[in-house]
């Protein structure tokens, strides 16, 4: 058994970094930069996990880097958009990008054409943000084919 950091353990060195980031502050789900290269939405490469959490805080544990973004509770404990898999949860692609232009409304993607536009004008309800819908409608005019 490895203690990787306060209350959080592995039975050995082959855990899984993502169920990590997960489990050391919930609600949090794996979101952001992580989610939307994985969607080839963006192309840079981070070793960093990003995670969407009740406040925010970058640590390094047993070599892997987590950031973890505030998002308000109401954003956080919803699931919509958020899948789980295995022992952790991911926000699918349209939920990561909300999430992204919500706290970061300038942000460059290199490849919006997966995104669904649909998708995100349902999902961007449970921000209760004018500005999160008005930005989302200025991305889509900008990169919808």
């Amino acid at each position: 058994m490895n203690r990787l950091t306060r209350g959080v353990f592995a039975k050995d060195k082959n855990y899984n970094p993502k169920e990590l980031a997960t489990s050391i502050y919930s609600p949090s789900y794996i979101s952001f930069e992580t989610v939307l290269r994985e969607a080839g939405v963006i192309f840079q490469h981070y070793d960093t996990i990003f995670v969407a959490g009740p406040w925010p805080k970058i640590m390094t544990i047993d070599k892997v880097t987590i950031t973890f973004r505030k998002l308000k509770d109401t954003v956080l404990f919803s699931s919509a958009g958020v899948n789980n898999k295995e022992n952790y949860s991911i926000a699918s692609p349209e939920r990561a990008f909300l999430d992204t232009i919500y706290l970061f409304p300038k942000y460059y993607f290199d490849n919006l054409r997966s995104i669904d536009w649909e998708r995100c004008l349902e999902l961007v309800k449970i921000y209760h943000n004018q500005q999160l819908i008005k930005r989302l409608k200025k991305y889509q005019k900008e990169y919808a084919q």
